[in-house]
């Protein structure tokens, strides 16, 4: 599978909640970094499981698949129902079929506010 289809495929799996889906799609020793956080998560059980038990009241936008080669950035959103909004740009690496790294920065909408010294020279989303 084209390493595009394989994110694409990724989002809609974990949409579904086909955990088992998603472990499909992962290599076995998957390396998934989240520098906002500081954490790694290394391996396909964690990951999955981490993803699994993240608390339910989500869903998933995807707003945009990128690809070059085997690398791939996908931009997604992630409203929760209790928890707010989320945006998440993540960076992959697919090989043969499945997702072999990624590095994924997510953040709350409107959580980093705008510093008063810019106000003259921006518009508010």
């Amino acid at each position: 599978m084209e390493p595009s289809k394989v994110i694409h495929e990724l989002w809609d799996r974990m949409q579904a909640r086909d955990w088992a889906g998603v472990g499909e799609l992962l290599s076995d020793d998957v390396v998934v970094e989240w520098p906002v956080s500081g954490e790694r998560i290394v391996g396909r059980e964690d990951y999955v499981g981490v993803n699994a038990e993240y608390p339910e009241g989500w869903s998933i936008r995807v707003l945009r698949i990128v690809a070059s080669g085997e690398e791939v950035v996908s931009e997604v959103e992630v409203p929760h129902e209790t928890l707010g909004v989320h945006r998440v740009a993540s960076f992959w690496t697919v090989r043969s079929g499945r997702v072999v790294t990624g590095r994924e920065y997510w953040s709350e909408l409107g959580s980093d506010p705008s510093p008063e010294w810019r106000a003259g020279r921006v518009e508010r989303m």
